[in-house]
Formats: C-alpha cells, structure tokens, sequence
C-alpha cells in the first residue's frame, strides 16, 4: 500500500499496537468474546500466510477467520481476539492491536464483521468477513504457521 509519501507500507502498519515476546496460549486468548470489541491482527509475509491458511482451511472447522492483505501482497493480517497481541511472540511475525480501527468481533457468532469493506485503502480481504469464523484462534493459528514454516524451509531446501 502507497502512503501519502510515496512510501511503501505493509498490513502490521495499518494498525498500531504493541508486540510482545509472552504468548501462552490459554483458553483465554483462544476463545472469541462474545461482545463487539476491536481485534488484534497477527501479520506474516503472505506465502507463509497462504500455506497457513491452506492448513486451516484443510482442518474443516471454520478455524480461519478473515485475512486481510496489503496491496502490494507482501504480507497477510488475520484477524484473532483481543488481548492476543499482550502475549504473541511467534518468530517472523508481528501481532498488534488495531485500536479499534473498523475491526470488531460481532457481538452476534453469526453477524458478520462490520465494516466489510477493507478498513484501510490499498489493502483487500483475502478471506472476507461473512466467509469465515469471526476470528481466527490464536492457538490454532501458531500451530498452522509453524507447520507452514517447515513445509517452506523443506521446499527451499529441495
């Protein structure tokens, strides 16, 4: 995505936040509350982030939530809870909060994310808001991009 300055930006600087080094997964950062909060956004570059959702997508669930990717598709966003980024530390990628930046969770499991227009010009839906789950688990979501990240480093290597 172009800045005003001409600059080029990726998904991790469409919202603002902090990262931290202090992920544990726990069932409270595994489950979606169930109140319209703003979600956190964990950025990868995009083909590990493909193969990643290509995992999830392969478990059935509805495991992925949206995705969201920047314009020049450098990198990916999926969408997880509130609070994951207080603990994420997953090497080769960011987690931030979006500080409320037009991505909720839906109060209602069913609604569908408002807005469904990507929040920040120069960046698209990948996996639309209304396809997938409300969001992604954040637990999950390691586990698939640890194995996508094998799959990549195997492939390289061949």
């Amino acid at each position: 995505m172009e800045t005003s300055g001409g600059s080029r930006t990726s998904v991790t600087s469409v919202v603002s936040g902090a990262t931290s080094a202090q992920h544990l997964p726990s069932e409270e950062f595994s489950t979606a509350p169930g109140a319209a909060e703003p979600c956190d956004m964990v950025t990868v570059p995009a083909r590990q982030g493909l193969e990643a959702v290509d995992i999830l997508r392969r478990g059935g669930a509805p495991a992925v939530g949206p995705v969201l990717h920047d314009g020049s598709c450098d990198t990916l966003g999926f969408l997880v809870p509130p609070g994951t980024a207080a603990g994420w530390d997953m090497p080769g990628s960011a987690c931030t909060q979006t500080s409320g930046r037009g991505l909720r969770i839906p109060a209602d499991p069913g609604a569908p994310l408002a807005p469904v227009e990507p929040p920040v010009s120069g960046t698209g839906w990948l996996l639309p808001p209304g396809d997938t789950g409300p969001v992604t688990d954040p637990v999950v979501l390691r586990e698939a991009l640890g194995e996508a990240a094998r799959m990549i480093e195997a492939a390289d290597s061949i």
